[in-house]
This record gives C-alpha cells, structure tokens and sequence, in this order.
C-alpha cells in the first residue's frame, strides 16, 4: 500500500526542519533565503506532498472554507451565483462546501448545524425559510460572520443589494410602453422581501399610468419551472395581453403551459420574466426578461463575507448592483 508523504519527508528531502517548511508552504517564509524557499516548493512538487488540511487548521487557526446554502442547486439562478462564489473563493483561497436545501426547513437546519460543527470561517445563505430566530439561536451565537441573500430572515451587517424596486419599474415601463394595460403576474404565496419589493414597484409604475393590477390578476405559483407551468390556467382565467413572472424560471414553465393551449408567445400573449438566466436565450422565443448580474452577487457575497471573516470589527459593507432591460422575442406591442 503506497504511504502518504508526510511534511516530516518533505523536510528530511530538503535538509530543512519541519516547522521551516510549514512557514514556506503557509506563505511566511520571508526570513529564509530564496533558495530554500525554491528548494522545497521544488520538492513539494516532485514529491507531490499535499498539505495535511487538519493539521494546518490547527497551525493557522482557519479551515479558510465558507459554507454556501441555496433553496434549490438545480435552479439556473442558483447555479449561477455560485459560480461568482466559487470564482472569489479561488481567488481569496478559501473553499466554499456548497449544499442546496431543496426547500426543506429541516434540512436546511441540519447543514447548517454540520456546517458550523465542521467549523466554516463563514456563510452565505440564500434561503427564503431561514428565520430572525434561527439566526440568532445558529449563527450569532457561536460568533460565525454570515451574509443573506434574497430572504426574509433579519438583516446582515453586510449586503449585496439589488434594487428590486427600480426591476419591477422596468418591467412596468416595458410592458406600458408596448400599450399593454391588461397584465397578470405569478408569484409565490409567501414572496421573500425582494419579491415583494420587486411587485411593489411595478404595481406603482402601472398606478402612476391610471393602469390597475387588481388582487386577482396576482397568481400565486411555486417560483418554478413546474410552478409556471402549473400557473397557466389561473393565467388565463384573467385574459390578460401580458404577464409579469416574478423570476424567469416561472416564465419558462408557464411558455410551456401557454403553447399546450394552443397560444403563441408574443403573438396571443406576451410573457416578461425577471433574473436573466443562461435559458432564456435558448428557448423559443427567447425571453425578455429583467437581467440582474447573478455572478456578479456571488462574486460579491464572497468577496464581502472574507472581508468580514479576516476583521468582524469593521464596519458595515454595502454593494449595490444594477438591473436593465434585456429585450428579446417574448414581449411584442398589443395589437
């Protein structure tokens, strides 16, 4: 059976003690000359020693890892985000240790719980079940610098911010503008602050037109491909000209349920969604939709969640991040 090298090897190769190469390989090795600090990553190489995880957590008092919790990995929105994670963490060298909860509260509680007893610097958690409570009794208490995302949980000192309300505007101004005045939206029944937010400046765009989005014209749907699609015949109940999804993961569902009936996407109905996720440029047609910069969140989160970790005395970060309108095939003017 073939013997893992060990730093005492690499040492012994290099001449050298092993708290010296510890020092070269944790990037505190200034005080040796050049030419030992080439000699042992040269050998380190050679040899192929791999730093032992544990015993370096114990050294540098860091897993130099973040946990990342989403609702769902399979959402394009999510699979999105993190990448941006994925992509800072290389850079900051931390590892993040993703996990999707797949809306289930209890599981969401037992990967945080594992998460934190595997002692993470940190996490994100981008959850619409997570709750004020669950914060404090989890994350406050045992000290762990954390960063919110699109939930209704109690605030984090730091935030990547999207501004939700200017979103719904345009998507006001865009179906306004293409003289729609009959509109619908799906959205789910217990919509997250952003969500709400987000309806909250489209319903006031359209107010500020003397158009009305009476209760009923809101459908309430599971924030899903099968959701959308499961939201086409309450859609139509309304006979509108135009719907508004709240994300473009409903929007693609109900495209589906809107074809089945015989209807054609711009020509009967004109469909918006919001988030601007890679499928929307690989359906047909192709969907107009809000663009939020996901990778960019992610990139962000992470970037603002190591900050905290390295200093959690600093004061409170806030990046705030664009949305625009990306006009494709799905939206056409009322005729």
């Amino acid at each position: 059976m073939t013997r893992k090298v060990t730093i005492r090897d690499l040492a012994e190769a290099a001449g050298v003690s092993v708290t010296t190469v510890s020092q070269i390989l944790n990037g505190k090795g200034e005080r040796f000359s050049l030419d030992t600090r080439r000699r042992v990553h040269q050998l380190q190489e050679e040899m192929g020693y791999v730093p032992d995880f544990n015993a370096r957590n114990l050294i540098m008092k860091s897993a130099q890892t973040i946990g990342v919790l989403v609702p769902n990995l399979g959402n394009p929105f999510f699979s999105m985000f993190i990448r941006g994670v994925q992509e800072t963490s290389r850079e900051r060298h931390f590892i993040p240790l993703i996990f999707g909860a797949n809306h289930d509260e209890k599981l969401e509680s037992y990967y945080l719980e594992e998460l934190i007893k595997r002692a993470v610097d940190g996490l994100i958690i981008a959850s619409a079940s997570i709750t004020a409570e669950a914060i404090d009794n989890i994350l406050k208490k045992n000290g762990i610098p954390y960063l919110l995302i699109d939930q209704n949980g109690g605030p984090s000192v730091d935030r990547v911010q999207i501004n939700d309300e200017q979103g719904g505007q345009l998507a006001a101004d865009h179906l306004l503008a293409l003289g729609h005045e009959k509109i619908a939206v799906v959205m789910p029944d217990d919509p997250t602050q952003n969500l709400q937010i987000r309806l909250a400046g489209f319903k006031h765009r359209l107010a500020e037109h003397h158009v009305n989005l009476p209760e009923n014209a809101i459908v309430h749907s599971a924030m899903t491909k099968l959701g959308g699609y499961q939201a086409t015949a309450a859609v139509l109940a309304q006979h509108p000209t135009a719907v508004f999804a709240i994300n473009d993961e409903t929007a693609l569902g109900l495209m589906r349920g809107l074809h089945e009936q015989g209807l054609s996407v711009p020509n009967d109905i004109s469909v918006l969604g919001y988030d601007d996720i890679d499928l929307d440029e690989y359906v047909v047609p192709k969907l107009t939709t809000i663009h939020q910069p996901v990778v960019t969140m992610g990139q962000q989160a992470t970037g603002l969640l190591i900050n905290r970790i390295k200093d959690q005395r600093q004061a409170a970060q806030l990046v705030d991040l664009p949305v625009d309108l990306r006009e494709r095939e799905s939206t056409a003017h009322l005729k």
